[in-house]
């Protein structure tokens, strides 16, 4: 018996997330996060990708620090030495994040230089002995996050070889982005939605690992889609659809995790955002900071044009704070009454 299968043979002792918001640079940072916290309470949020260089060397409490609110909360590191990686884990773990993920499947520029990311999919034994470093630093959750695999690799062995080898050191769980990376001849936004979707791989990856917690990601629209998945793996992860559609967010807790109390009422949930907005304009930081991330909150709902329009400029004039919401939420229902008249 492989050593997979003898992973395969004991469930894994990890809190099986069902639905998460994926790790997106420039995105999920910790305002985003709170956001999204108002709209879900049980999905698990992650950060945006940190190297673990940065970490050790750089700012900790502005790259790693959150709000309790957050919670649950995980970290996603991005390199490839094992020592740094571990000690990165390590301090993520003081600073109480709930789980540590291992960037897998970023396919940017920097990524050539075989510092994280995709081409760690070239380098499955790598991967496995930074699982295993960090594993032995901390005492959470340690996942990964891959691709199907990269350039002209067979992504029946390319996704299994990896499996096979974080797993057999002691990896918690595996998230797939159903697409492989061209690291050569498409950009980093290309690879986000080039490469076709393959959730047929992902779902024979599980049915090949039955008791490892198996999730999956990429190109998947809303809730509807994330609940068929369900079907046939652990959990499912979404990117863009969650951030540009963040109303989608607030049918999960019901839907996917049983929740009887009433789906959040968007307008209170921006209505919520005020005093936190407000707080951040305290201590010397923008509007805009933390209402970027809410342009899309109403996307669809008539007025929404209006919304948009006033989220997008009003948290940038001198002096904005979080009665901009409340400028925005009177504007989407001006321009929702002339579009009923």
């Amino acid at each position: 018996m492989d050593q997979a299968a003898k992973m395969a043979e004991k469930p894994a002792q990890f809190r099986r997330p069902r639905f998460a918001v994926a790790p997106m640079m420039d995105w999920t940072d910790r305002h985003c996060r709170v956001f999204h916290r108002r709209l879900t309470r049980s999905a698990l949020l992650y950060t945006e990708m940190v190297t673990a260089e940065a970490i050790l060397r750089g700012d900790r409490e502005r790259l790693l620090g959150f709000s309790p609110e957050e919670q649950p909360v995980a970290l996603q590191l991005g390199g490839s030495d094992p020592v740094r990686l571990a000690e990165a884990a390590r301090i993520g773990e003081g600073f109480g994040y709930a789980e540590i993920n291992l960037n897998v499947g970023c396919p940017s520029d920097r990524v050539k230089s075989g510092d994280f990311g995709a081409c760690l999919m070239l380098r499955p034994e790598l991967v496995g002995d930074c699982v295993a470093a960090m594993k032995s630093a901390v005492t959470i959750p340690v996942t990964v996050k891959c691709r199907l695999g990269v350039d002209e690799q067979d992504t029946e062995t390319a996704l299994d070889a990896l499996a096979d080898a974080v797993l057999a050191s002691g990896a918690d769980g595996i998230w797939v982005h159903a697409r492989k990376a061209w690291l050569q001849g498409l950009s980093p936004k290309e690879n986000r939605t080039v490469p076709p979707l393959d959730y047929g791989r992902v779902r024979r990856l599980k049915e090949r690992l039955p008791h490892v917690f198996v999730g999956i990601n990429g190109g998947i629209p809303d809730i509807d889609a994330a609940e068929a998945e369900l079907a046939h793996v652990d959990g499912v992860m979404l990117g863009r659809a969650a951030y540009e559609r963040p109303g989608v967010l607030a049918e999960v807790d019901r839907r996917l995790f049983g929740a009887t109390e009433p789906d959040p009422d968007p307008v209170a949930v921006a209505r919520a955002m005020i005093p936190y907005v407000d707080a951040l304009v305290a201590v010397g930081r923008p509007a805009n900071r933390a209402t970027r991330h809410m342009l899309g909150l109403f996307h669809g709902r008539p007025g929404a044009r209006a919304w948009r329009r006033v989220m997008t400029l009003g948290p940038t004039r001198p002096g904005a704070a979080g009665a901009v919401i409340e400028d925005a939420l009177a504007a989407m229902a001006r321009e929702g009454e002339r579009l009923a008249a």
